[in-house]
């Protein structure tokens, strides 16, 4: 686990944006090299090697699945929506008060910069567009340090739920909004998403009023990345 320090970026911002078919081989070649990375730290939480195609496009045609782009290409990912996983939320959690966080890795070249929590900071600015309450994730239910590092992204731990043919099964959630509740932050990239975006900041009802719209802050340029797991 690293310290929240605070580095300064010399580079040009990265770029955010929805994947394309056309991103297929090098969303599973990140997911890939963050699974081997995990199996050789003795974490089962993905399948060694990656994942399938199979597993990834669904997401990608669904415009569910968000890119990070640097100047070397793919350098995080990030699925996003509002499909709860039945083996893990019922009834009693109203799953249509969430987003949930899917696939969130972060190439390995630029781990410690904090990208992971601008993801879920900008995640949870989403919730807050959709007009639901909840953002939430399900990992590792062996992961001690993941849980740790959820929890020092201001997650609270619900229950952790142990099926024998489930890596995962640890339930956490936060509310919707930034991890320190401050709307004036900037993540430190540029939010390019294009029309697909519009899908994810409908506010529920269709409500798209001014008095809706300041809820969400435009996502634009920052200065610093904060260091992460």
């Amino acid at each position: 686990m690293h310290s929240n320090t605070v580095s300064p970026v010399a580079e040009r911002p990265l770029t955010l944006r929805t994947a394309t078919a056309a991103d297929l081989r090098a969303v599973l070649s990140l997911l890939g090299e963050a699974a081997d990375w995990l199996n050789a730290m003795g974490v089962r939480q993905w399948p060694a090697g990656g994942f399938p195609a199979e597993r990834i496009t669904p997401l990608i045609e669904a415009g569910d699945m968000y890119l990070l782009e640097g100047r070397e290409g793919v350098v995080a990912t990030l699925a996003l929506d509002g499909n709860a996983d039945p083996e893990f939320w019922g009834a009693q959690d109203v799953p249509g008060s969430a987003l949930y966080v899917h696939k969130l890795s972060v190439a390995r070249g630029r781990s410690g910069l904090g990208l992971g929590q601008a993801l879920l900071d900008w995640a949870g600015l989403r919730v807050l567009a959709t007009g639901r309450r909840w953002l939430r994730l399900d990992c590792s239910k062996d992961n001690a340090r993941l849980q740790d590092y959820y929890r020092g992204q201001r997650f609270s731990h619900l229950r952790t739920v142990d099926l024998p043919h489930r890596a995962s099964g640890a339930l956490f959630q936060r509310a919707g909004g930034l991890r320190g509740g401050d709307f004036g932050a900037v993540p430190p990239f540029v939010d390019r998403r294009g029309p697909a975006a519009e899908r994810h900041e409908v506010v529920a009802g269709g409500d798209r009023s001014p008095e809706r719209r300041h809820e969400v802050p435009v996502i634009g340029r920052g200065s610093s990345m904060v260091e992460h797991v």
